[in-house]
């Protein structure tokens, strides 16, 4: 009787403990301190010529292996935005992507004494939207380095809250061409595309095929479709974005 007893107990235990782990789990979550970093060129400036970075990102803590994944891929995207030539630097942290954005503009100064143009990268991103399932950054970024505009625009990192993985497309939404099919509609909709070439009123969508956007964003009130400038139109159109509230896609959304 008392052998028996002892197997009921050990499994008894065994789940209390693995329910103490779990409710101790699910108090830990990552905590985030805004992080400015900002550097000047040495080079003498006229006036607003001159060559400059600041970027502020949010920077996670307090859950260290959740916190590693969210920081690294925040630096990865900076480190795809911050850099002049034909492929990013090699930087290591944010000190040394902007000390190389400055070196670059330097030779070139050099390189061209009589050039009057200056140099500009901003990178402002935040923490946009969080749920139980989803936590949600938005980088706004801004660059010039000659030419006769800038570019800016903005990105969507999508995270799980308790991995730090990064969500992908198939993790939120059900069945991605159900969901395309259904923006498409509301897309031509908003902007007044009649049936037929979806590039009919001047868009550039490739191949005269809807897709959707590299950045689409949770907010409070719905899913936001968010087309950067010359993702699919002219930088005179500038950016196109569609919100799809959330009453509208409980047959698409997997999770909000």
């Amino acid at each position: 009787m008392k052998r028996l007893l002892l197997f009921i107990a050990i499994p008894l235990v065994f789940a209390s403990c693995q329910k103490d782990k779990k409710e101790g789990s699910e108090l830990k979550t990552v905590d985030f301190q805004s992080k400015t970093f900002e550097k000047k060129t040495t080079l003498p400036c006229k006036g607003d010529l001159c060559a400059e970075v600041k970027i502020t990102v949010p920077e996670a803590s307090a859950v260290p292996v959740v916190a590693d994944s969210i920081n690294k891929k925040i630096f990865n995207t900076v480190r795809g935005i911050v850099y002049f030539g034909e492929k990013p630097y090699n930087g290591k942290n944010y000190e040394e992507i902007m000390a190389s954005f400055i070196n670059s503009y330097e030779e070139l100064k050099k390189e061209f004494p009589d050039e009057t143009l200056g140099w500009e990268a901003k990178i402002d991103a935040k923490v946009d939207y969080t749920s139980d399932k989803v936590l949600n950054i938005k980088l706004h970024h801004y660059t010039y380095t000659g030419g006769a505009h800038g570019y800016d625009g903005n990105r969507s990192l999508l995270f799980n809250p308790e991995t730090g993985k990064e969500l992908t497309r198939k993790d939120f939404l059900k069945d991605e061409a159900d969901f395309k099919a259904f923006a498409e509609k509301e897309f031509r909709a908003k902007y007044k595309i009649p049936a037929g070439a979806i590039n009919a009123t001047g868009l550039m969508f490739e191949n005269e095929v809807f897709d959707l956007p590299q950045s689409i964003f949770f907010t409070p009130k719905g899913l936001l479709l968010y087309y950067n400038t010359y993702e699919i139109a002219s930088y005179a159109d500038g950016p196109k974005e569609l919100l799809l509230p959330y009453d509208q896609l409980k047959n698409y959304l997997l999770i909000k």
